[in-house]
């Protein structure tokens, strides 16, 4: 990500000669030692081909200087992998977590599907109303297959090991200040391999010019 980030900034440099002195300078995150999974069939995971097609969400928990639980909503948009949003609350229940997606939709809109785990929150009656009202369907992965809810996974241990790992957070309001100055940094000042080297909202915009040629150009009017 450094050496995308160099590049970002127009520094011609070579990668072996970051890795080098990334490593020499001891730059490494520390990551936590993860309990491994048994080797289980695996099913591909389809990428979405536009933004709010597909929706991922989970919870993250962390707790505050005082001991107090801070649960954190993640939502990650398949597609461009852009953090949607993060909602760090005392408490989040299905009511709750209807309203965080409506707010959601006054910014951007909603999309055709959520997927989740099949927590409470998500499986309760509230949601299931809420979804149903809305037109937005609900892919429950199977329980103990998280490599069913890859995107959202692959986000949560990075926003853990960058972002909840490296921060002692004093207040619920200043986990909220330093949490969402991550997520905007994470969506629009870091560079990712996986897309080419553009920041999710880059690749965002991206999709967006390359669906509009798309369906410009189509000639389905024709058939």
């Amino acid at each position: 990500m450094i050496y995308l980030k160099l590049r970002q900034a127009g520094e011609q440099v070579n990668h072996k000669r970051v890795e080098r002195l990334y490593a020499a300078a001891r730059l490494q995150v520390k990551r936590r030692k993860r309990k491994k999974i048994l080797l289980s069939e695996r099913k591909p995971l389809g990428r979405p081909g536009a933004a709010n097609q597909v929706w991922s969400m989970d919870f993250v928990f962390d707790r505050a200087a005082e001991g107090r639980v801070i649960k954190n909503l993640t939502i990650v948009d398949d597609a461009t992998h852009e953090a949607v949003a993060i909602v760090p609350d005392r408490a989040i229940d299905g009511l709750s977590l209807t309203r965080i997606l409506d707010h959601l939709a006054l910014q951007r809109s909603l999309p055709s599907a959520l997927r989740t785990d099949n927590g409470k929150e998500f499986c309760g009656r509230a949601m299931l109303t809420w979804a149903h009202q809305r037109g937005v369907a609900l892919f429950l992965i199977e329980p103990g297959k998280p490599n069913q809810n890859a995107y959202i996974e692959s986000f949560n241990g990075r926003f853990r090991d960058e972002c909840l790992n490296e921060h002692w957070f004093t207040s619920l309001h200043h986990a909220r200040v330093i949490i969402e100055a991550w997520r905007r940094e994470y969506n629009e000042e870091r560079p990712k391999k996986s897309l080419g080297g553009l920041t999710p909202s880059a690749y965002a915009e991206q999709l967006v010019l390359k669906n509009d040629k798309v369906t410009s150009d189509s000639k389905s009017r024709c058939y």
